[in-house]
């Protein structure tokens, strides 16, 4: 699936395989080919040993990407559902493999990512007999997930497998996960793969949308913020018509992020502060009105009245219910704003926002005016923006940039802005340290000639970093950057501002560098601001992966408005 492609069904969908005997791994890898799967993410386990035989003897054969740690297959699976809109697939062994990879079911899940987690189980013949890794999964994965089953017996697969998928791919999207007991994964069945169903989001409904069009239309100081749901719904195309249709100035969160060009007129990312407290209507599509969103409260300052508020989702249930809503619709998310755009252009009166536009654009040349005075600092230590002023100025419009940290990504987050959407990963609300080296993982299969950037905090490093070891035994070039601070520094600054102290808030200033070196790949320690621009240049011509350990000063923490609470 390229960039520009929608989050559709294939042509072809409709046809449906002859009864084949098989047995069940086999049948399992067969219904995952049917829904696009190239991949599989795994953890070598005896428990699931049918699926790689499934895998390797299928025409064509299925890619086994194995790790050296179940959370990364998993974050990897969810990443590829991210970013190619096809359900990624992750196979972890029964017990610890299993649970080692909730928290990326559970990102999943916060982030709406298309995704099958397929588990071992312990034999049903041996069941309470305390069989090794005896557990019972589906309850524990359950709350984190869309669905979470046993399929009990070679017959249940093939079917079992394709409602998988087809949940995983329906809006609101997420991860489902099932697990088959080791006997019944050996054992044949007689089945037929079944045809891939339409998983589109529903029609709108246009009354919704008319008195969404007629807020707007009345709006003053209108903005729209798009979010991750715009990619996965597969309406970037229609999101940028309607910005530009209607003028509307626009912020971008999560995968988002691209869908309006960084340097777009109309992206007012940079003016964040200004356009949230200014604006008397917030239209938000495809995002949650969580903590990143003020909670879906808007301006309100100094006695001000607070803006008007409109959520937009691909489903009904992704409807904000704590936030006091002007107007809701939800739907297809193409289809929402073809129509809302529609509706604008017949309204018979509209505000003339250009005086607004004006205000913001203005907002936007000031902060970019001193952004660059920290984005090329000469400080020392290095301030960690000027990372973010060597590395934008190199980034190809389809580079992927991935956030695995927190005050070092949070910089990330304010200067990066991509070019083309699906070029942005990050843990999402969630919040979840250790899910880069899956992600890059995933980015490097999924778009095997762009430039693949992992920026890491030196906390979040030390949860997956062993995962280079994948990289460098799959040949899967990645450049990734550390920002090493040696501390905690999300937690060491809020803890002093709250105790006067500090504790369990420092790391040692490690070679990173050292450890990418040892399980062979490549990189170098930057200790001066000027080093860092020709480092990373050595790092995109490496063709390895490459890691710089830049040190950065642990007191140019993120100015942040928000602690996620």
């Amino acid at each position: 699936m390229t960039l520009s492609e929608p989050a559709g069904d294939a042509p072809g969908d409709t046809t449906q395989e002859s009864p084949t005997t098989a047995h069940a791994g086999a049948l399992a890898v067969r219904v995952a080919q049917g829904h696009g799967v190239e991949t599989m993410f795994t953890l070598s386990g005896a428990h699931v040993f049918p699926m790689y035989d499934g895998a390797v003897n299928a025409d064509p054969p299925m890619r086994l990407l194995d790790v050296r740690h179940e959370q990364t297959a998993a974050f990897a699976a969810e990443a590829t559902g991210k970013l190619t809109r096809v359900p990624g697939l992750a196979v972890l062994t029964a017990g610890p493999g299993v649970t080692n990879g909730i928290s990326a079911i559970a990102q999943a899940q916060f982030n709406g990512s298309p995704m099958v987690v397929v588990g071992g189980r312990a034999p049903a013949n041996r069941w309470g007999m305390g069989s090794l890794q005896e557990l019972d999964h589906p309850p524990i994965v359950a709350p984190v997930a869309k669905s979470a089953r046993t399929l009990a017996t070679a017959a249940e697969v093939a079917a079992g497998m394709d409602e998988a998928f087809t949940l995983a791919r329906s809006p609101h999207r997420g991860p489902v996960f099932v697990d088959v007991p080791m006997d019944e994964f050996f054992n044949s069945a007689e089945a037929a793969v079944p045809a891939r169903r339409p998983t589109g989001g529903a029609d709108p409904d246009p009354e919704a949308i008319a008195t969404v069009a007629g807020l707007l239309a009345r709006a003053e100081r209108p903005l729209l913020v798009l979010g991750t749901d715009v990619w996965a719904d597969g309406a970037e195309v229609e999101a940028l018509e309607l910005v530009e249709r209607a003028g509307l100035p626009t912020l971008t969160n999560g995968m988002g992020r691209g869908i309006v060009p960084g340097g777009h007129p109309l992206l007012v990312t940079k003016a964040r502060g200004a356009a949230i407290n200014r604006a008397d209507l917030v239209v938000v599509a495809g995002t949650p009105l969580d903590f990143r969103l003020g909670y879906g409260v808007f301006g309100g300052k100094d006695g001000a009245t607070p803006a008007r508020v409109v959520h937009l989702a691909d489903a009904p249930g992704q409807v904000s219910a704590h936030a006091d809503l002007a107007a809701s619709a939800s739907g297809d998310l193409a289809s929402v704003f073809r129509m809302l755009g529609d509706e604008l252009e017949r309204a018979s009166r509209r505000s003339d926002w250009s005086p607004w536009v004006g205000e913001l654009r203005d907002a936007v040349a000031a902060a970019a005016a001193r952004d660059a005075e920290l984005l090329t600092a000469e400080a020392d230590p290095i301030h960690p923006a000027r990372i973010y002023g060597e590395l934008v100025s190199r980034l190809a419009d389809d580079a992927v940039v991935i956030g695995d940290g927190g005050d070092f990504v949070s910089f990330a987050g304010k200067f990066v802005e991509p070019r083309r959407p699906g070029g942005w990963l990050d843990p999402g609300p969630y919040g979840c340290l250790g899910a880069g080296l899956g992600a890059a993982i995933a980015a490097r299969l999924a778009r095997p000639s762009a430039q693949v950037v992992l920026m890491l905090g030196d906390g979040a490093a030390g949860f997956s970093l062993m995962d280079v070891d994948t990289l460098v035994r799959h040949g899967l070039p990645v450049v990734m950057v550390v920002g090493n601070n040696a501390a905690w520094a999300l937690e060491k600054g809020p803890m002093q501002m709250i105790y006067g102290y500090d504790v369990v808030a420092d790391l040692a200033p490690t070679s990173y560098d050292g450890v990418v070196r040892a399980l062979g790949g490549a990189g170098e320690t930057v200790t001066d601001p000027r080093e860092i621009g020709p480092a990373l240049d050595r790092a995109f011509a490496a063709g390895a992966p490459y890691l710089l350990n830049v040190m950065t000063d642990v007191r140019a923490a993120y100015p942040r408005a928000t602690f996620g609470v």
